[in-house]
């Protein structure tokens, strides 16, 4: 799972630590919700949430929050 495998690259006092967090919490948000949403019975949400989960860990690790191991097939990364 992409939660699982990436860790924040930038140093605790950067400003790009800062929004590395906020990048992880708000896939983890969506995470969150997508598994609600597939209790629930509801599909078709489920799918958006963990989409979007996905779209913030591919946007940091693209922008380097993120160190995911150069895994060019579970992130889209800049090379």
């Amino acid at each position: 799972m992409a939660l699982e495998k990436l860790k924040i690259a930038a140093p605790v006092r950067s400003h790009h630590r800062k929004l590395a967090e906020d990048f992880l919490s708000m896939a983890t948000a969506y995470y969150q919700d997508a598994k609600h949403f597939l209790e629930s019975g509801d599909r078709i949400n489920a799918f958006a949430c963990v989409n979007y989960s996905h779209g913030w860990l591919d946007a940091g690790a693209r922008l380097g929050l993120f160190d995911v191991g150069e895994d060019d097939q579970l992130f889209t990364l800049s090379e």
